[in-house]
């Protein structure tokens, strides 16, 4: 008999990046969720992992299909000049969010979702160093139009297609989440990077280095080929989206 297929999973931050919401709302609609009886009541969660609850994916998109929108107001990001540069916190504020540290949430649990930072600053002492990412203001503004759960530009793609991928390559080239993405047969950088953050792919949960001298790609985890062609082996590729 064949086995049960298990559910793509998403966490409160992935819901709230697709919905246009922010993670609180997403908790708020599932604490709720037997006030508002006379209304289908918002999916119950899967299981929990690091005190993070977890949905499945395909009911919480079929319930968004078939309410009325649940959006925040329509925010109006503050005049600023679109080359001014902002770090997280700001452009946390900037678009939007109550939490300052919402950029950060999107830049290191959902690898690819948010764009890649302007400039990367190497800062502190050699004994205590640390990365600073900024963002232009024309970044953030390009974003907030294409984003999922926003009104996006007419023509853009929500899952822009993967590149094609050797795995015939040099075994110890470093390749990125996209490149990774693409070998081990996900159709977006999004259903990657959620599966990533779901410990669905146990080998890629440690790196092999991190993007140097590379412009806006500085700090971005690699992986060897190899390493990636390893975790491929383990896994049957879904069809995912």
């Amino acid at each position: 008999m064949a086995s049960r297929r298990e559910p793509r999973l998403a966490d409160a931050a992935e819901i709230a990046a697709e919905h246009g919401l922010t993670p609180a709302r997403i908790s708020a609609l599932y604490t709720t969720r037997e006030r508002n009886a006379q209304n289908e009541p918002f999916p119950e969660i899967v299981r929990m992992r690091r005190n993070a609850r977890l949905w499945d994916h395909a009911e919480v998109t079929r319930w968004f299909a078939h309410r009325a929108p649940a959006r925040l107001r329509v925010h109006k990001p503050p005049s600023r000049n679109p080359e001014d540069l902002l770090n997280a916190a700001e452009a946390s504020r900037f678009l939007g969010y109550k939490n300052p540290n919402q950029v950060t949430t999107f830049v290191r649990d959902h690898p690819g979702y948010f764009p890649e930072p302007d400039v990367v600053e190497e800062l502190g002492t050699e004994e205590n160093s640390y990365v600073r990412r900024l963002w232009r203001v024309r970044t953030l503004q390009v974003w907030m139009g294409t984003r999922p759960g926003s009104g996006r530009r007419a023509g853009a793609s929500r899952n822009p297609q993967l590149p094609a991928v050797p795995a015939d390559g040099d075994p110890d080239e470093l390749l990125g989440a996209t490149q990774a993405a693409a070998l081990l047969g996900y159709k977006s950088i999004q259903s990657f990077s959620s599966s990533l953050s779901q410990g669905n792919l146990p080998l890629l949960q440690e790196t092999d280095g991190v993007a140097e001298n590379a412009g806006r790609q500085n700090g971005r985890r690699r992986w060897t080929r190899r390493r990636i062609l390893e975790q491929a082996a383990q896994r049957k590729p879904r069809n995912t989206k």
